[in-house]
């Protein structure tokens, strides 16, 4: 069974960063096409980012974070990584880590079938 771990989140300024990672349990999570969603109160879950583990490791962003936001694995480490600059208060949520066996990395959320318990991300103006 594999479990996803989150871990990096916390309180940030505006325009600062911070680094988010995802632990999973095994190694099998280099056959993973993994992804970042976020989830503010109230709101439906939100894409962030993919990144599959075939077609050259191709990576995703969503509008929102584009050119902001970094997602990246180390599959030696079984580990997933969102490095997020200029963090805006409309970032605010807790963000989950999700997997998919699917060849590439799907922008929904119910194309998923492994989430993390999620990290608290507060972005202060």
């Amino acid at each position: 069974q594999v479990q996803l771990v989150e871990s990096g989140g916390g309180l940030v300024q505006a325009g600062g960063s911070l680094r988010l990672s995802c632990a999973a349990s095994e190694r099998t999570f280099s056959r993973y096409n993994m992804a970042w969603f976020r989830q503010a109160p109230g709101k439906e879950r939100e894409f962030v980012a993919a990144i599959s583990w075939r077609i050259g490791g191709m990576t995703s962003t969503a509008d929102s974070v584009k050119g902001r936001f970094t997602i990246s694995r180390d599959n030696a480490k079984n580990t997933l990584y969102l490095q997020m600059n200029k963090l805006r208060p409309e970032d605010t949520a807790v963000y989950f880590c999700a997997g998919t066996r699917r060849v590439i990395a799907p922008t929904t959320p119910g194309e998923y079938d492994l989430w993390g318990q999620g990290t608290q991300v507060t972005v202060s103006s």
